[in-house]
């Protein structure tokens, strides 16, 4: 055993190494052969590598020279020959993987490749290495049967790569296990094995990758809705052991995964790759089940991939570079699953979808001896279920037809997530503006924040061009912006909390827009947009946020706002933000807009604390995919698409550039201001449009100040066109961002205009 083991050593070595092998390929099947039984292999025979200078018949076995050691039998223990027996089959099937491996890598060289396919091929025909695996994969030991799962896995992706018929065995096997769920190993078994060979199929570079992949799933297309009809009607109570249903689940749900991902890059159309949007409420069913947090958490994050089209896009960077053609089907399959999540929200179970339990910690879910559990929600699960609803609810208007429907399900909807975020964000201050849930939630998400605030801005727009369209009067058009407030939806405010999280530093924003890790870029150019026709509002609402930090005496970054008050309460809610026909308080109000417009508005003086900047993390790679909008309205189409290309091609030398380009924006306060000095007269517009109040004592004698939440906004768009500037003129900035650049031109001028007129 001592010299097979050597032997299977030295090849292994070999093929790690990509060298080229010598000797004729059945003397090396011969050392790969599964077959062999443990007896043959714990006998402890001193086997002699073949000559491999005589050429043999390619149909024989090579010749061996056995040599009994004297003893042997006497000297190795039972438990020692089983063990040199299971490192002899470790070590076959760590071989026959590398050689796969080397066979499909572009760095093998060719002769080489040719001669680990050429063995491989023999290996599959001389013996039934399909069923010995499959044999291997249900033993026992857990290494044993991991190894020869990954050796599966490898196999089965050769053979769909080389064009070779898989076995019947395999197959028998597969859909014997995945008929009908059980409790038993053998499904997880083949679960990983599946979820293997298409993460091979994905991470091929070849461009055949389609077709190989629409080989593999005929074979198991109504396996798979078979299996996900089965697993999804289970009823947790009623397993005898819970942890095989949960390692199932996991192990479909990646399945599932993967197999969405395929239909929205490789374009396929299996009826298995719609099984969850068909029936969708299989799987939101489990988020009542009395399981552990961190399933409802996996399936919450898998549902948001799914509406926000990012699942498997951690194998999938370089399909996500082509812009895809519009997927009608897909669209549709899509609206049925916001339909589904928001019929769940609408029957009450939102308040079953428990964030409590053990919290996620680095490495796992257990703390280190002494530090003590963390009591809390689990904020993993929060972002993902508030950012679920708002992404299903902006899928869900894009269908509407009637502004009024709009209305009532954006009320009722953003109600029920409000009531749902109370509990779970602590501590909670009974003043300010519900608006702040959307930075308060995904604070540590930049991603997630950046795709919950776009989904907000998208609603707000939308409803919007309604009102527009049909021409409401302008005491409905109020009463609806007044909504937007209670209800945690203006985008303005939500701006405003994200530039106050960032303690308005334009070095941040300009690391948000050179990065293609979040949708900042889209959200941005719509935000400044509507900026340019609600420039008004904006300022009213810089006047609000400016009057309650005066007041109350603190920074509003360090407020906590009331998300959402009782309704069986009989006291007055005590946000700020209240209908323009409620009763006179005691106190001085603060109008959101005057009515006479005869009267300049006055910026309030603001809080001489410091804003706290906080950490600007990073989130999941991934490319805009639509920056198709990304210019104004005059720009032209061929811009548009440059600047697409432009923005996707710049991920590889981000790196390479990001310190040169940090170097330069920093330098931009060194640079001369363009020409915000207001310190002679207000920063206000004209006039205003809006009619609310505020509940907040407002101190007389209101005066300009520069430290104002208006003038340092201003100020850092400034410095970032500055630095957008300076970057483009030394070719270091990624894309063309002439458009970008029109817009900010744009805010300025109207901030210009606005303080020119009084």
């Amino acid at each position: 055993m001592n010299a097979f083991y050597e032997v299977l050593d030295q090849l292994y070595k070999k093929v790690l190494l990509g060298a080229t092998l010598e000797s004729d390929s059945h003397k090396y099947v011969f050392y790969l052969n599964l077959a062999l039984s443990d007896q043959e292999c714990t006998t402890a025979l001193s086997i002699e590598w073949p000559d491999t200078d005589r050429v043999q018949d390619r149909q024989q076995s090579p010749p061996v020279e056995v040599i009994a050691i004297p003893g042997a039998g006497v000297c190795m223990k039972r438990n020692s020959q089983a063990s040199g027996a299971q490192d002899l089959k470790l070590l076959q099937l760590t071989v026959i993987h590398v050689m796969i491996s080397r066979i499909m890598s572009l760095e093998t060289e060719i002769h080489a490749q040719e001669k680990y396919r050429d063995i491989t091929k023999i290996l599959l025909q001389s013996s039934e290495v399909d069923s010995k695996l499959i044999d291997m994969v249900q033993n026992s030991d857990k290494l044993l049967s991991h190894m020869a799962a990954k050796c599966l896995a490898s196999l089965l992706y050769f053979q769909l790569k080389e064009k070779i018929t898989l076995s019947s065995s395999w197959i028998v096997f597969c859909q014997k296990n995945l008929s009908e769920y059980s409790e038993s190993n053998e499904v997880i078994h083949c679960l990983w094995i599946l979820i293997a060979v298409i993460k091979e199929i994905f991470k091929d570079p070849c461009s055949e990758k389609t077709e190989i992949l629409k080989q593999f799933l005929t074979t198991f297309d109504n396996t798979f809705e078979v299996f996900y009809n089965s697993l999804f009607s289970q009823h947790f109570e009623n397993c005898q052991d819970p942890s095989k249903i949960i390692n199932s689940l996991m192990s479909f749900l990646d399945l599932l995964e993967l197999l969405i991902a395929s239909r929205i890059y490789l374009k396929l159309h299996f009826r298995s790759q719609r099984v969850l949007f068909l029936k969708p409420s299989c799987v939101l069913d489990i988020l009542t089940w009395p399981i552990q947090a961190f399933v409802k958490r996996k399936l919450m994050i898998f549902i948001k991939k799914c509406l926000l089209c990012k699942v498997g896009e951690d194998l999938c960077r370089a399909s996500v570079l082509v812009l895809t053609s519009p997927d009608h089907y897909l669209d549709v399959d899509i609206l049925a699953l916001a339909n589904a999540v928001l019929q769940t929200v609408n029957l009450g179970f939102l308040k079953t979808w428990s964030v409590h339990g053990k919290r996620p910690c680095f490495g796992g879910n257990e703390v280190q001896p002494g530090c003590g559990d963390i009591a809390g929600p689990d904020h993993v699960f929060l972002r993902a279920a508030s950012l679920v609803i708002m992404k299903s609810l902006e899928i869900k208007f894009q269908n509407y037809t009637s502004v009024n429907e709009m209305k009532v399900d954006l009320q009722r909807f953003m109600s029920e997530l409000l009531i749902f975020l109370k509990p779970n964000l602590q501590p909670s201050l009974q003043l300010h503006n519900p608006c702040e849930w959307l930075s308060r939630v995904f604070i540590e998400q930049d991603d997630d924040m950046l795709e919950a605030a776009k989904a907000s801005l998208s609603i707000y727009l939308q409803l919007t061009r309604e009102y527009e369209a049909t021409g409401s009067l302008t005491e409905e058009k109020a009463m609806w912006i007044r909504q937007t407030h209670e209800n945690g939806y203006n985008p303005h405010c939500i701006f405003i909390y994200f530039l106050k999280n960032i303690g308005f530093d334009s070095t941040v924003l300009l690391d948000f827009l050179i990065s293609s890790e979040t949708c900042f870029l889209e959200y941005f150019v719509r935000y400044l947009k509507l900026l340019q026709k609600d420039w008004d509002h904006f300022f009213t609402i810089c006047k609000v946020f400016d009057a309650t930090e005066s007041q109350c005496g603190m920074n509003i970054c360090d407020c906590v706002p009331s998300l959402v008050q009782d309704g069986s309460s009989n006291e007055t809610p005590p946000h700020c933000l209240t209908a323009p026909d409620s009763h006179i308080r005691a106190h001085t109000c603060i109008p959101w807009a005057s009515g006479d417009s005869s009267e300049p508005l006055k910026q309030v003086v603001m809080s001489s604390e410091t804003h706290t900047m906080r950490d600007h993390g990073l989130s999941s790679p991934r490319a805009s995919q639509s920056l198709v909008d990304y210019d104004s309205s005059d720009d032209s189409e061929t811009e548009s698409k440059d600047q697409y290309l432009a923005i996707n091609q710049q991920t590889s030398s981000y790196q390479q550039t990001s310190k040169k380009i940090q170097d330069l924006a920093g330098a931009s306060k060194d640079k001369k201001e363009l020409s915000l000095k207001p310190q002679s007269r207000p920063l206000v517009p004209k006039e205003s449009t809006a009619s609310f109040s505020i509940d907040c004592e407002v101190a007389p004698n209101n005066i300009v100040a520069e430290e104002g939440i208006f003038y340092r906004i201003v100020k850092c768009f400034e410095e970032l066109q500055d630095a957008i500037y300076r970057l483009q003129k030394k070719n270091l900035f990624p894309y063309n961002p002439a458009a970008l650049l029109k817009l900010l031109k744009r805010i300025e001028a109207i901030y210009n205009k606005s303080t020119s007129l009084l």
